[in-house]
């Protein structure tokens, strides 16, 4: 019995990924060491694999940054400003930028909290195998055969890799990445014929743009694509593996071809086995059936995941039992999770739990139902807080806000802001001293005076910077916060944390979502006591800055026993309390954000409208109990915004922040055609680069947002938090920032 998974974490069990590469931006650590320690870990999960009992491994998985941007690489397709630079330094230089060269876009992988590099694709785009004789595809599968594991070589799909491009600046209108299909085709063609060449016999193409809506014109690309690669005479055989939801439209066309395997997540798509029967099953074909979920952390049902299997064994050739989609987005290990309680511990799986998962239905697959007796997950039922619940119906949507325009008069009353106002978007660098202090303080190794007294040190630090660079509502910095979802559900009743629950975020960014097991209720304030005490350091405002209530579910593993919404509004209600505590406290701004409001929408645009009702709900209850004169304002980055346009002005906030830099102020285009008549602050510059901005770079952003946002409802900020960058660049940055306003404001 064949099982696999398809794909696996790897950043390393302690993160040494993020350690190395770090150590190398930093000149710590050579491209020699990079690559050793990347060899190490690709072994490592090579041969884990191996031995936990999956018989086929996949490769090509591993990435120094991410797979989108390898892709780009691999084909290529390297925007011209990047030319000039060779090798590693190319590469990172695409993600992050360098001096006097931008990034490539960063954005949300679908409806996950991973981001990828976006292409930057025009018409005059040529591409081409660029390392005929050891591409990475090859090299890895080498590297593995090696070490005795004989891989199937992993590559995100022609289809899904066009589709998640963007027209490159300068690119005509009426181009569209999809154009350029039939030369990629032809580069992809040249990549399987070498492999097959090498002796590889199985290859993965990732196609998960197929679980979202596709044109009659998209699906015929996906024929033309596969008609092609599936009729080539020598090649390996094909798994096109798709996951993230039901892939209905494309499961007849993907059928018609020649292609051996479909991959299918049964997950978040239950509607493929309906849709397989639709068709009349694939008899001669591989089915690669998602039944592990590869995106949350509960385990398994496996005799519903057993059922599955057998009902597909009616409707193909063969099962293969597997993870729904690479397990990147789940933590490495529960056993590294000592201290977690056990009503919550019994209930869960991480990558290498899941793995066992896949090989124990393998097994019974072939030997029967007993190969899982035993392992069934403990049936221990969520808390109740009975409390909540009867908070939540008496409030039922919560009380709506005085119009727009009332708020409007009554914060310029009480704030007396300028129009551009500056601010950044909540945190400040985190520095070794900081996390130290932390770190000490959770170790016991100092007194809660001692780390309470540094932190309000660093407070103090943060307010001065801010009042000497001139910024017109100032931020705490947030030095007492580890990450922005964590460091609440730290402090809500309902959520669990991890000590080494890392999940890669993007590059070297990594987070521990926390696990929310049961009703959420907030025992005790949580901001308060920091807020103020900045507020007490100035004159100026000071915004208290929380974590939204979709933010809070996307970035958590979540509890699938009631609907996302019922949970949603637990949240909001704790924060709607902490928004009340913080107002009587004397705070007259608050933040929300909810950067993954669009990150959760839904793929297919049928089941985006009960989405954005409760997300957006969520929201209002959690801001709606505040004074005309309290300014609300929320954050969201690294998402399509133009998309849900209409949702973020239904949130009702009095200031949106958003990110723009990267993306080259699209957002603006999207606001002037919806007509947006609240305050928007459109980040104006990019804090996932190193480069620091000059003046006239963010003047121009602010005044090409002046085309669609009068003076009076423009901000002016960062894209982002600042807690990963360093100081030096954050003041340089920052400095620009409020000269580029001041100028633009000079103007008016």
């Amino acid at each position: 019995m064949t099982t696999t998974v398809l794909g696996y974490p790897r950043i390393g069990p302690d993160r040494e990924l993020k350690r190395v590469t770090e150590a190398y931006w930093a000149g710590r650590a050579d491209a020699a060491e990079l690559r050793r320690t990347a060899a190490a870990l690709r072994r490592d999960v090579w041969t884990g694999l191996r031995d936990a009992g999956v018989t086929d491994v996949p490769s090509n998985t591993f990435s120094l940054y991410d797979q989108m941007l390898d892709t780009s690489v691999l084909v290529d397709a390297v925007p011209d400003r990047f030319r000039h630079l060779d090798g590693l330094d190319a590469y990172f230089a695409m993600a992050r930028g360098a001096e006097g060269v931008p990034a490539l876009e960063m954005t949300k992988w679908f409806d996950t909290n991973y981001h990828y590099l976006v292409p930057e694709l025009g018409p005059d785009t040529r591409f081409r195998l660029a390392d005929p004789a050891g591409f990475k595809p090859l090299a890895e599968y080498r590297e593995a055969r090696a070490l005795g594991v004989d891989t199937r070589p992993v590559l995100i799909g022609p289809l899904t890799y066009l589709l998640l491009a963007k027209a490159a600046p300068g690119a005509p209108d009426d181009f569209r990445p999809l154009d350029l299909l039939d030369s990629l085709v032809e580069v992809y063609a040249e990549v399987l014929e070498r492999l097959a060449g090498e002796g590889v016999t199985w290859v993965q193409l990732d196609e998960p743009a197929l679980a979202a809506d596709r044109t009659d014109d998209e699906l015929a690309a996906l024929r033309r694509a596969y008609d092609r690669l599936g009729t080539l005479p020598a090649r390996p055989r094909l798994l096109v593996a798709t996951y993230f939801g039901d892939v209905a439209q494309a499961l007849p066309v993907l059928a018609a071809t020649k292609v051996e395997a479909i991959g299918l997540d049964f997950v978040a798509g239950p509607g493929n086995l309906e849709a397989l029967a639709g068709i009349g099953g694939l008899p001669l074909r591989r089915i690669v059936a998602g039944v592990v979920d590869g995106r949350n952390v509960w385990r398994a049902d496996l005799e519903a995941a057993l059922a599955t299997l057998g009902a597909l064994l009616g409707l193909t050739h063969e099962v293969v039992p597997a993870t729904s989609c690479s397990l990147l987005h789940v933590p490495l290990d529960l056993d590294a999770e000592p201290d977690l309680p056990d009503d919550v511990r019994g209930r869960l799986a991480f990558a290498r739990q899941k793995v066992d998962e896949v090989v124990l239905l393998g097994r019974a697959l072939t030997e029967g139902h007993a190969a899982i007796s035993g392992h069934a997950a403990q049936a221990v039922p969520p808390a109740v807080d009975n409390r909540v619940r009867a908070r939540l119906d008496a409030l039922g949507d919560g009380t709506p806000r005085a119009s727009r325009e009332q708020r409007q008069a009554a914060q310029a009353k009480s704030l007396g802001l300028p129009p551009l106002a500056t601010t950044t978007i909540g945190s400040f660098p985190q520095t070794g001293e900081v996390r130290a202090a932390r770190a000490d303080h959770r170790a016991g190794r100092s007194t809660t005076e001692q780390y309470e007294a540094a932190m309000r040190a660093e407070i103090d630090r943060v307010i001065a910077l801010q009042e000497d660079l001139g910024l017109d509502v100032l931020v705490h910095g947030e030095p007492e916060r580890n990450d922005m979802v964590q460091y609440f559900a730290e402090q809500l009743d309902g959520y669990a944390a991890t000590v080494n629950g890392w999940v890669q975020s993007y590059g070297t960014r990594c987070v521990r979502p926390p696990i929310l097991h049961g009703d959420v209720s907030r025992p005790e304030p949580m901001t308060v006591e920091w807020t103020t005490y900045a507020q007490s350091r100035t004159r100026r405002p000071v915004k208290g800055m929380l974590t939204g209530p979709v933010t809070m579910l996307a970035w958590s593993f979540v509890r699938d026993d009631q609907p996302l919404a019922e949970t949603a509004r637990q949240v909001a209600l704790a924060l709607r309390d902490e928004i009340r505590d913080l107002e009587a406290a004397g705070i007259g701004v608050i933040q929300v954000d909810e950067p993954a409001l669009r990150e959760l929408l839904p793929l297919r645009a049928a089941d985006r409208p009960a989405y954005l009702d409760w997300a957006v709900g969520a929201f209002r209850l959690a801001t709606s109990g505040v004074a005309d004169g309290t300014q609300i304002h929320t954050h969201m980055c690294y998402s399509e915004f133009g998309e849900i346009i209409g949702a973020i002005g239904d949130l009702d906030a009095d200031v949106t922040s958003v990110e723009a830099a990267r993306s080259h102020m699209e957002l603006v285009a999207d606001l002037r055609a919806a007509g947006y008549a609240a305050g928007i602050g459109p980040g104006v510059y990019d804090i996932h680069s190193p480069r620091v901005p000059d003046v006239a770079e963010m003047t121009e952003a602010l005044r090409r947002a002046l085309a669609a946002v009068p003076a009076d409802r423009l901000w002016a900020n960062p894209d982002c938090g600042l807690k990963t960058r360093g100081y030096a660049e954050t003041e340089a940055s920052l400095r620009n920032l409020v000269a580029a306003a001041k100028e633009v404001r000079a103007g008016l």
